[in-house]
């Protein structure tokens, strides 16, 4: 009897042993299923958060001569959408008119859902479009920037253009330089190696140390082999801007070389007997053919007034120009005509297309220059100067000239201190407000 209950008491031990291992599992179970559903409420409100919050971006470069529907369904856009995009920004950019080579980005939720559409306008000026309730809002923000009046040097190894990467800046600089230096230098032939340039600029910088853009270029030099030269910023008799040595002397020159923006063969030049090719007889030819293809680009050599614009005989389609120093310029045989008579037209713009019209054999500009009554040879016409700084302005233009050059960096080669604020390197002629230019 005692055995049993001996025995009976262990089973009782045993089952009780076995139900506090069971309970302690249990417990340890039951905290960690706890744990997890309070770890996994908040998980679930940080991935409801992700989805709200986080903005995934696809950027694409605007494509030349894709219309801009194609471009948004590229992009993700059904046409609805499109649509409605594109009438929000109306009131502050027209997106039909982007330009090929810029960034359009559109930001998405994780579920696809639009949250942004950025595209940058131009260097300092980007439109942003934002969903708001069941539209979209635009607007367009300026980056923070700062402008600066920054001197820039270089060394010419090969070309201009390499040498103002070769100075960290970018090439819109080699192409404002050739344009105020293109009167009396040609950029694709006369620099050799060893030749310098100078330059005072007004360089604007984003906050991230991006260069925006440049502004105006106040002074430059261009030392070619021994020959500087030089233009300082001014104003012209119209108030406009333009470009004079530092005597005075206007840097542009009141005609163009050629009424072709680019080089162009000459078939025929300015003759008192020629033999025509279509009448088959001599006769003068007081001007100059340049051959180039139907459509080219024809521009004024000069400032003037269209006194005459449409068909006439031989000459076909007829542009003539009345200039404001005594000569008159005609441009013959064009396939269009893109001025009209008595508008004033401006150096170096397109006024018509090369052509065939008239008697003509091919396609072909026959250029001629007038003075009074008189035609002349353009290929051996010195060009005539536009008008130097006035005496009335003269002070005026010596204060803007000391100003930029005093910020022209030294050549590596000049060892004289820094130049003091507002008044010429030494290398330049000193400014002496009592000079005046002689008219």
């Amino acid at each position: 009897m005692g055995a049993k209950i001996k025995v009976l008491i262990c089973i009782l031990l045993l089952g009780a042993a076995g139900l506090g291992v069971i309970g302690v599992n249990y417990f340890r179970t039951a905290t960690a299923d706890y744990e997890i559903m309070t770890q996994t409420s908040p998980s679930r409100d940080e991935a409801h958060r992700m989805q709200e919050q986080l903005v995934l971006f696809t950027e694409a470069v605007v494509p030349a001569r894709l219309p801009f529907p194609a471009f948004l369904q590229s992009m993700g856009f059904d046409s609805n959408s499109a649509a409605r995009l594109v009438a929000s920004a109306q009131s502050v950019f027209d997106l039909r008119y982007l330009r090929a080579g810029n960034r359009f980005v559109v930001g998405r939720s994780i579920l696809g859902d639009l949250r942004e559409v950025r595209y940058r306008i131009d260097a300092d000026r980007i439109l942003y479009i934002r969903p708001q309730g069941n539209d979209f809002h635009a607007e367009v923000q300026t980056l923070p920037s700062e402008t600066e009046e920054v001197g820039v040097i270089g060394k010419v190894n090969a070309s201009l253009f390499g040498a103002v990467l070769d100075a960290g800046e970018s090439p819109e600089l080699a192409m404002r330089l050739a344009e105020i230096f293109g009167w009396d230098l040609d950029f694709y032939t006369d620099p050799r190696p060893g030749d310098t340039f100078r330059v005072v600029v007004e360089k604007k910088t984003l906050a991230t140390g991006e260069v925006a853009s440049y502004g105006r270029i106040l002074a430059a030099e261009y030392n070619n082999g021994s020959h500087p030269y030089r233009a300082v910023l001014f104003h012209g008799p119209n108030g406009a801007p333009a470009y004079y040595t530092p005597e005075g002397k206007s840097m542009k020159k009141a005609f163009l070389h050629s009424p072709l923006k680019f080089a162009a063969v000459i078939t025929s030049h300015f003759s008192e007997h020629r033999f025509h090719p279509i009448l088959k007889e001599y006769r003068p030819h007081l001007g100059i053919d340049y051959a180039a293809p139907t459509g080219t680009p024809v521009q004024t050599i000069g400032d003037g007034r269209v006194i005459f614009a449409g068909r006439k005989g031989g000459a076909g389609n007829l542009i003539e120009i009345q200039h404001n120093n005594g000569y008159t310029t005609y441009y013959m045989h064009l396939s269009r005509v893109l001025v009209r008579s008595g508008q004033r037209v401006e150096q170096g713009q397109r006024i018509g297309l090369v052509g065939m019209t008239g008697l003509a054999t091919g396609p072909h500009l026959d250029f001629r220059i007038q003075r009074g009554k008189e035609f002349l040879n353009f290929e051996r016409l010195p060009l005539p100067p536009s008008d130097p700084v006035t005496k009335r302005d003269w002070n005026e233009f010596v204060a803007a000239r000391d100003h930029a050059l005093a910020l022209m960096p030294p050549l590596p080669s000049q060892q004289a201190p820094a130049v003091a604020k507002n008044s010429p390197p030494a290398s330049l002629p000193p400014a002496s407000t009592s000079a005046v230019p002689v008219n």
